[in-house]
């Protein structure tokens, strides 16, 4: 169980770190760039930056402590339902774009 407590804290941790500062940019700036190839194009290069790998170390530590704690609730609420929750939502987006993408290619 160790195993997937630290597959799923790195998971989890690199999830975050690319989508937190990208929803916070898009929050914040006023760009003019539209579609798919803008959205792409700044999701590989948060991937190079080192704000992106020491936010998902960051992440990792904290998922990878909460995954340890000794009182049972305190990891089902710290570890368990963050984790889970953003696992989940991140399969479901790729599923949802992979079924638009097959739906609607030959539209």
């Amino acid at each position: 169980m160790d195993y997937v407590k630290g597959i799923l804290s790195g998971l989890v941790a690199v999830i975050l770190a690319e989508l937190v500062p990208g929803v916070w940019w898009v929050l914040t700036t006023r760009t003019k760039a539209t579609g798919l190839a803008a959205v792409a194009g700044a999701s590989v290069e948060s991937l190079f930056s080192f704000r992106f790998w020491i936010l998902a170390i960051l992440f990792f530590a904290v998922f990878f402590a909460a995954s340890k704690l000794g009182s049972k609730p305190l990891r089902v609420a710290l570890f368990w339902i963050p984790a889970l929750t953003v696992v989940s939502a991140s399969v479901a987006i790729v599923a949802l774009f992979t079924y638009l993408f097959l739906r609607f290619r030959h539209s």
